[in-house]
């Protein structure tokens, strides 16, 4: 398999020089940008298999940056770690919200930081790079079609673009037909990991999925105090 690529967006010249570093001599091809300038000349030049990204930078901050990461269907799906300031519980929550599949508190250490990596690149990167006969297959319900070999949805016959986390979440409602999933379980089979904060992050995950599959609350149903399902009724 290629080494994976991996784009550092940090102010700091000396946290940047120190990851990109080590990120290089454990493996991985890594490229440091101080700003979003030189960051989005970059990404449009050559798509990373991943972003480490700081939240306090100098003009567009990190977390405006992740939202023009999650809106562009180019790079919807790239997977983000957040990098934040240990204290700023906040901006962790709202890095979550807007689509960061991880986050590391400064100051950190380059172990933990590898392995938050290879977490991320297990359930993203490296499951994306399956061959089809690898993807677990094809769910349909009433006019949803899901292909994970692929990565597409389709709605009444017209490709929806998810992001990645919006395509696992609906994929698990799927594979789940009929049962449960708690605000809990979502977070750790969708995110990797169980965040306290977690519910409000996934209930915007729910509605901006509704919103883009059209769902008028018959197909993704809440279940108060609970969580959510996909009823087995009208699904196969």
């Amino acid at each position: 398999m290629d080494k994976l690529s991996i784009y550092v967006v940090e102010d700091d010249e000396s946290i940047r020089t120190m990851v990109v570093y080590a990120l290089n001599g454990s493996g991985y091809e890594a490229r440091g940008f101080p700003d979003n300038r030189s960051f989005y000349t970059a990404l449009d030049q050559t798509l990373p298999d991943m972003v480490l990204l700081d939240i306090m930078l100098p003009g567009e901050d990190g977390l405006s940056i992740l939202k023009h990461i999650r809106t562009a269907p180019r790079t919807a799906q790239l997977p983000v770690i957040m990098l934040t300031a240990k204290s700023a519980e906040i901006d962790k929550v709202r890095g979550l919200d807007l689509g960061a599949d991880d986050y590391v508190s400064k100051p950190f250490g380059i172990l933990e930081l590898l392995s938050r990596i290879r977490a991320v690149a297990r359930r993203t990167v490296e499951s994306g790079r399956k061959s089809p006969e690898e993807q677990d297959g094809i769910y349909e319900y009433r006019n949803i079609r899901m292909d994970e070999g692929s990565h597409t949805l389709t709605v009444d016959g017209q490709e929806v673009t998810l992001t990645r986390k919006e395509f696992q979440l609906l994929g698990d409602l799927l594979r789940n037909q009929g049962r449960v999933l708690t605000r809990d379980q979502i977070m750790e089979q969708v995110w990797g990991f169980d965040y306290g904060g977690a519910t409000r992050t996934v209930d915007i995950h729910i509605n901006t999925l509704r919103k883009k599959i059209g769902d008028d609350g018959s197909i993704i149903q809440t279940v108060r105090g609970v969580g959510y399902k996909i009823d087995r009724e009208g699904g196969r």
